[in-house]
């Protein structure tokens, strides 16, 4: 079974992922130290939160070898920032490379991607996103959604009641696990409220962590003490 898949259907509880604010092996060493549970990297996207931009799966295949063989969790990966910079050589190449699946907007999302073998396919909506088409999903063999919700102008601050009653919606009625990522600057604090809202993985990035390692050890751990004292 694909390991996104079996953290999704067999693991208990809520699952702790780290989205890598750079291709690093610093920064997933600090993840997997602080008790991430799964991670994710990315490829030919310009990301938001962290700033950074990431280039061609050429210019980090060996980082992700080398993260693949400190762990034996979920990788994921984001391999594109439009439909246009998905490249389908690249997405072949993946599974040697050790990634179980890719995430990416659905309106970013090339229609051959579904087709890409050995690969969990697991896709984002947006604060804007028809959330009535979601649970079509499944029809197409998607492992999760990933709702990242919450406006560009809002990353950054406080989880909310409002946050929290959509999340509920999406995994009582989207028809798939739900992935919530850190667009709020979630604490410790807020991981009971989060966990009984019904989500199945929650995504920590840079606007929680940063982008040092230092940052990550931290937060990381926090939120994993969190989770354990559930």
């Amino acid at each position: 079974m694909n390991r996104l898949d079996k953290a999704l259907n067999e693991a208990p509880g809520l699952q702790l992922f780290v989205s890598l604010p750079a291709n690093d092996i610093k920064l997933a060493e600090a993840a997997l130290a602080s008790g991430a549970d799964g991670l994710k990297v990315h490829i030919n996207v310009g990301h938001r939160a962290s700033g950074n931009r990431f280039g061609s799966l050429d210019s980090y295949a060996d980082i992700f070898k080398d993260i693949r063989s400190r762990f034996s969790g979920p990788l994921g990966i984001v391999p594109g920032g439009s439909v246009e910079e998905v490249n389908a050589e690249e997405i072949t190449r993946l599974p040697e490379l050790g990634v179980d699946f890719y995430s990416i907007y659905a309106f970013h999302h090339p229609a051959f991607l579904l087709q890409a073998p050995g690969l969990a396919r697991t896709f984002a909506i947006d604060s804007e996103f028809d959330r009535g088409v979601v649970e079509g999903g499944r029809t197409f063999g998607i492992s999760a959604l990933e709702a990242s919700i919450v406006p560009g102008n809002e990353y950054g601050t406080r989880l909310t009641l409002a946050d929290l009653l959509h999340y509920r919606w999406l995994a009582a009625h989207g028809g798939l696990p739900v992935i919530v990522p850190t667009q709020r600057k979630i604490g410790p604090e807020d991981i009971p409220a989060l966990a009984d809202s019904g989500v199945k993985v929650l995504l920590v990035g840079a606007v929680v962590t940063g982008n040092e390692a230092e940052g990550i050890l931290k937060e990381v751990a926090a939120l994993r003490n969190a989770i354990d004292r559930l």
